[in-house]
């Protein structure tokens, strides 16, 4: 499963691709707007849109990209680790009970 964070500090992108990693979902983190961003989203599962951070351009950008149909949009004011573990916790399985 894939997993689009757009948003975000700079300083965290590593914890949010490792915490992506746990709950088993590939992470594109874009803390920042880039040339050809629109390119580089794809399809993913989950788009999170962390608003406290994010321009009102990147988003609408991220949103025009995506198929609504077969992406599930979860905004959040807060960008910290925690937010990020919650949200993947209501869309996938956590990682305790993968193992079972």
């Amino acid at each position: 499963m894939s997993v689009v964070i757009i948003g975000g500090h700079d300083r965290m992108v590593r914890q949010y691709k490792e915490i992506c990693e746990r709950y088993k979902y590939k992470a594109k983190v874009f803390t920042q707007m880039r040339t050809g961003l629109h390119k580089q989203i794809g399809s993913p599962d989950l788009l999170i849109l962390f608003t406290g951070t994010v321009s009102h351009k990147m988003i609408r950008c991220a949103l025009e990209e995506i198929d609504v149909g077969k992406t599930d949009i979860v905004r959040c004011h807060t960008s910290s680790g925690s937010a990020l573990t919650e949200i993947l916790g209501k869309h996938g399985v956590c990682p305790a009970e993968r193992n079972r």
